[in-house]
């Protein structure tokens, strides 16, 4: 069992953790024709989209209710309404994805009442689900504004149906901020390969996978659509994919008596071994031969390289789903946890097969850090890895200085084999560095 730690200091001075407002407005963009609106001043949408755009590299469309200092002092009804109108008759969403900051949330804005006088004063808005989530600034994280989007999703938009619209092959999955696009397209081709119809909340791989759209729509051309969330109460099991998902899964069990299943990472042999029989249980079907010969090539792998790895002493600071998965891959292969620094306290941190966990930023984690192999956490941690003269393996949000992060994929055996190659590939340029 881990001992969770919180650091002491009044001020971050080397930030770690990114907004709730950015992980919800993450988790929007996997849905088709989405428009997510930040109900908050510009600056709050600015800081949002510069991050994602600086991550993934590509256009993303936010809006913003634009409050100036009066709005704020006489309430932002006005502005939510006016910008739901100007949305609909210009960009025409298929969904509004509508989050609160941390400037309306400390005036205490009453969203939800918002919501419901709008639809009240404007009838022709009924066809358009929007979906209200609380991301202030000033709590949470990252993930928990993608969990908090995710189970407003799920909440909102699956529609009751009869035992008779049941679908026997279609299943729920829901990804959490730990998987990135790449993850995503992989997580669905292995379910498919089973004969299953997957519906993934949210769908990454078809809006941030850097592909050419066609058109030039100011929303989402990609993702899970309408049609797809509101048929979620026909599917037969829920497969939520980290620990984040947990409370969507429950709300989804809750309202159509869907059972699920939890799964903590999907990296490593003993992992994907696990996530590979529950769908041969839930399908009925034997695994395919394809993942049977990437099982003994990762066992090949595993055998050939485990000495780079033995022993090795690692750091890392990331998002708290990303921090398990990785810990519990990098312990699978014999590595040293030298310290972990998460952004917030998350029920499965105790959990872990470590010494300590420190809820900090990356000052923390560059004390901490210190007598490390290898460093794990994203782009900002580069001047560290400089200053502490340690190689650093980026992961997380955001990654600006590499060209992979949104087709980059370490799920499954074969995406399992990817990551043991990349981090064990440091290693080795570490000793023969040390050598020469």
């Amino acid at each position: 069992m881990a001992i969770i730690s919180v650091t002491s200091t009044s001020v971050a001075v080397n930030p770690l953790k990114q907004s709730q407002t950015v992980g919800a407005v993450l988790a929007f963009l996997g849905l088709k024709g989405i428009m997510p609106l930040l109900h908050g001043s510009q600056g709050c949408t600015a800081l949002t989209k510069a991050v994602l755009v600086q991550h993934f590299r590509q256009t993303i469309p936010l809006s913003s209710t634009a409050m100036t200092e009066v709005a704020t002092i006489l309430g932002g009804e006005e502005r939510v309404e006016q910008a739901i109108l100007t949305l609909v008759q210009r960009s025409k969403p298929e969904i509004i994805g509508l989050c609160s900051t941390g400037l309306v949330e400390t005036r205490g804005d009453d969203m939800g009442r918002f919501v419901k006088e709008i639809r009240h004063r404007h009838p022709e808005l009924d066809y358009l689900p929007i979906v209200l989530v609380s991301t202030p600034d000033f709590k949470g994280t990252l993930q928990d504004g993608f969990a908090g989007a995710v189970e407003s999703i799920v909440r909102e938009i699956p529609q009751k149906s009869s035992k008779q619209d049941a679908c026997a092959t279609q299943i729920t999955i829901l990804a959490s901020s730990a998987f990135t696009p790449g993850d995503v397209q992989e997580i669905k081709e292995i379910v498919t390969s089973f004969g299953l119809v997957p519906i993934v909340v949210p769908d990454l791989s078809g809006s941030l996978d850097s592909h050419i759209e066609d058109s030039s729509s100011a929303i989402t051309a990609n993702g899970t659509n309408a049609a797809q969330l509101r048929s979620i109460g026909s599917s037969v099991f829920t497969l939520a994919l980290g620990d984040s998902m947990r409370g969507a899964a429950q709300i989804l069990e809750q309202r159509f008596n869907i059972p699920y299943e939890v799964f903590g990472e999907l990296t490593g042999l003993a992992a994907v071994d696990k996530f590979l029989q529950a769908l041969a249980d839930i399908s009925g079907v034997r695994v395919p031969d394809k993942y049977r010969s990437q099982r003994r090539q990762l066992q090949h792998v595993m055998l050939e390289n485990h000495f780079y790895f033995g022993c090795k002493r690692v750091s890392l600071a990331l998002e708290p789903d990303l921090l398990w998965s990785t810990v519990s891959f990098l312990r699978s292969l014999g590595v040293e946890i030298h310290s972990a620094v998460t952004t917030t306290r998350f029920p499965m941190l105790e959990k872990l097969p470590i010494k300590s966990v420190t809820i900090g930023d990356l000052e923390d984690f560059e004390q901490l850090a210190v007598g490390s192999d290898l460093l794990i956490t994203n782009s900002h941690g580069v001047a560290i890895s400089q200053r502490l003269k340690i190689p650093l393996y980026r992961q997380g949000i955001p990654i600006f200085d590499r060209l992979d992060s949104g087709q980059f994929c370490k799920v499954g055996y074969r995406g399992t084999i990817q990551l043991l190659f990349d981090i064990g590939n440091l290693f080795l340029e570490q000793e023969i560095r040390v050598k020469h």
